[in-house]
């Protein structure tokens, strides 16, 4: 059964995943569920980076976080973490899918298929290849929630984003098919689309873009908290912006 939870910590007791944790929207969404409670496994390619999250967490948490340096993209990468975390902790509460890759912004004809394979390589086969390694441990949990990062680019086409809009759209149904064979089980799956932020990822898209003009990643703390609770059941696909205005 779900457990009575607390409304200024409610995960606690939950152990989370989240990829792309050392910076931007996976670093914030580290930060507030740690913050609620939960123990997060944080992921991410750079080392120093997590080191630094894991003294932040550490900082206003008694709970420190696992730290999991590794690239998603690497042969054996989602299989070995699946196995590591079954043999720790037996199951996963949820997962903030939050790692990505831009590539380089240029038309279709003239993109390279190196850049092409890296960016679906990330966005979409690392995170497939996560759901197969996670999806026995998803259904050991009372109530595990996946959120996954998407782009209004994976219903929009925009030129010159060809990659990343493809990627996108694939995890897009990708996720739906997923929430379709898991709707008997208490396992929940949301789309999450962030909107501009002011992340690194956004200022590699609009280099001229005055970033002082964009929400702060900070600011989708309290949502993927909110989506990631056992005892609310999360819609199937959530933009920011209205989740924000719905807020007040």
């Amino acid at each position: 059964m779900t457990q009575t939870v607390s409304e200024s910590r409610p995960l606690v007791g939950r152990i989370i995943v989240v990829t792309g944790a050392s910076r931007g929207i996976g670093r914030a969404a580290a930060l507030a569920l740690a913050g609620a409670g939960a123990h997060v496994v944080a992921v991410a390619r750079t080392q120093g980076a997590l080191e630094a999250l894991d003294d932040e967490i550490k900082s206003f948490s008694e709970e420190a976080p696992t730290l999991v340096p590794m690239d998603l993209t690497g042969a054996a990468a989602p299989d070995l973490l699946g196995e590591a975390l079954y043999k720790r902790f037996g199951r996963l509460d949820g997962l903030v899918a939050a790692a990505g890759e831009l590539g380089v912004v240029t038309a279709v004809g003239h993109m390279d298929p190196k850049t092409f394979d890296k960016v679906i390589g990330l966005n979409l086969t690392a995170n497939w290849r996560l759901l197969r390694s996670f999806d026995p441990l998803f259904r050991r949990s009372d109530a595990a929630r996946v959120i996954v990062l998407t782009s209004g680019l994976a219903r929009t086409p925009r030129a010159f984003f060809g990659a990343y809009s493809a990627a996108k759209a694939g995890l897009e149904q990708l996720v739906g098919v997923y929430a379709d064979e898991v709707e008997s089980t208490p396992i929940r799956t949301v789309l999450v689309d962030p909107g501009p932020m002011r992340t690194k990822m956004r200022a590699a898209a609009f280099p001229g873009e005055d970033p002082d003009t964009l929400t702060p990643p900070e600011a989708i703390g309290p949502l993927m908290v909110d989506l990631a609770r056992a005892d609310k059941t999360p819609p199937t696909h959530v933009r920011f912006a209205d989740w924000a205005a719905a807020q007040g």
